[in-house]
Protein backbone atom coordinates (compact mmCIF):
# COMPACT_ATOMS: atom_id res chain seq x y z
CA UNK A 1 0.00 0.00 0.00
CA UNK A 2 1.27 3.85 -0.83
CA UNK A 3 0.00 6.25 2.00
CA UNK A 4 0.75 9.69 1.76
CA UNK A 5 -0.09 12.35 4.60
CA UNK A 6 0.37 15.19 7.03
CA UNK A 7 1.28 15.30 10.60
CA UNK A 8 0.63 18.87 12.36
CA UNK A 9 -0.01 19.44 15.80
CA UNK A 10 -0.97 22.55 18.14
CA UNK A 11 2.66 23.54 19.02
CA UNK A 12 4.03 21.94 15.58
CA UNK A 13 6.68 20.54 17.73
CA UNK A 14 6.80 17.30 19.61
CA UNK A 15 3.46 15.54 18.74
CA UNK A 16 3.92 16.34 15.22
CA UNK A 17 7.33 14.98 14.68
CA UNK A 18 5.88 11.86 17.19
CA UNK A 19 2.82 11.06 15.20
CA UNK A 20 5.16 11.63 11.66
CA UNK A 21 7.62 8.77 13.01
CA UNK A 22 5.74 6.33 14.00
CA UNK A 23 3.63 6.57 11.26
CA UNK A 24 6.36 5.53 9.20
CA UNK A 25 8.06 2.64 11.32
CA UNK A 26 4.66 1.05 11.71
CA UNK A 27 3.92 1.51 7.87
CA UNK A 28 7.34 0.03 6.71
CA UNK A 29 7.33 -2.78 9.41
CA UNK A 30 3.76 -4.23 7.35
CA UNK A 31 5.83 -3.61 3.97
CA UNK A 32 3.88 -0.06 3.40
CA UNK A 33 4.86 2.69 1.28
CA UNK A 34 4.40 6.32 3.19
CA UNK A 35 5.82 9.59 2.72
CA UNK A 36 4.46 12.56 5.46
CA UNK A 37 4.52 16.08 5.36
CA UNK A 38 4.87 18.21 8.56
CA UNK A 39 3.42 21.35 9.19
CA UNK A 40 3.91 23.59 11.84
CA UNK A 41 6.39 26.46 13.69
CA UNK A 42 8.63 25.42 10.87
CA UNK A 43 6.55 25.86 8.58
CA UNK A 44 6.03 23.26 5.71
CA UNK A 45 8.66 20.19 5.46
CA UNK A 46 9.16 17.40 3.33
CA UNK A 47 6.01 18.71 1.20
CA UNK A 48 4.44 16.07 -0.93
CA UNK A 49 4.90 15.89 -4.52
CA UNK A 50 1.70 15.57 -6.82
CA UNK A 51 3.22 12.65 -8.33
CA UNK A 52 3.07 11.01 -4.62
CA UNK A 53 -0.24 11.85 -3.88
CA UNK A 54 -1.69 10.70 -6.85
CA UNK A 55 -0.25 7.13 -6.55
CA UNK A 56 -1.11 6.69 -3.32
CA UNK A 57 -3.55 4.76 -2.37
CA UNK A 58 -4.80 6.50 0.66
CA UNK A 59 -4.11 9.95 2.68
CA UNK A 60 -3.71 10.21 6.61
CA UNK A 61 -3.78 13.59 7.97
CA UNK A 62 -2.61 13.46 11.96
CA UNK A 63 -3.58 16.65 12.66
CA UNK A 64 -4.94 19.11 15.64
CA UNK A 65 -4.77 21.94 13.85
CA UNK A 66 -6.29 22.59 10.64
CA UNK A 67 -3.92 21.82 7.56
CA UNK A 68 -3.24 23.96 5.01
CA UNK A 69 -3.39 22.30 1.20
CA UNK A 70 -5.98 19.81 1.79
CA UNK A 71 -7.63 20.64 -1.46
CA UNK A 72 -4.69 18.30 -3.19
CA UNK A 73 -5.77 15.21 -1.74
CA UNK A 74 -9.27 15.62 -3.46
CA UNK A 75 -10.85 12.24 -4.91
CA UNK A 76 -8.47 10.36 -2.62
CA UNK A 77 -9.58 8.14 0.30
CA UNK A 78 -8.95 10.35 3.70
CA UNK A 79 -8.22 10.04 6.92
CA UNK A 80 -8.44 12.18 9.65
CA UNK A 81 -7.22 11.34 12.86
CA UNK A 82 -5.53 13.30 15.97
CA UNK A 83 -1.88 13.25 16.71
CA UNK A 84 -2.40 11.65 19.91
CA UNK A 85 -4.01 8.57 18.69
CA UNK A 86 -1.25 8.27 16.52
CA UNK A 87 1.59 8.57 18.91
CA UNK A 88 -0.43 5.61 20.97
CA UNK A 89 -1.64 3.04 18.47
CA UNK A 90 0.07 3.66 15.20
CA UNK A 91 -0.14 -0.30 13.95
CA UNK A 92 -3.80 -0.29 14.93
CA UNK A 93 -4.21 2.70 12.01
CA UNK A 94 -2.14 0.95 10.01
CA UNK A 95 -4.14 -2.42 10.46
CA UNK A 96 -7.62 0.15 10.02
CA UNK A 97 -5.81 1.64 6.62
CA UNK A 98 -5.38 -2.01 5.36
CA UNK A 99 -8.76 -3.04 5.97
CA UNK A 100 -10.26 0.00 4.29
CA UNK A 101 -7.76 -0.40 1.18
CA UNK A 102 -9.30 -3.96 0.77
Amino acid sequence: MKIVGIAACTAGIAHTYIAKEKLIQAAKDRGHQIQIETQGLAGTQDTLAAKAIEQADIVVIAADIKISGKERFKGKRLVEIPTSLVVKSPNKLIEKLEEMIK
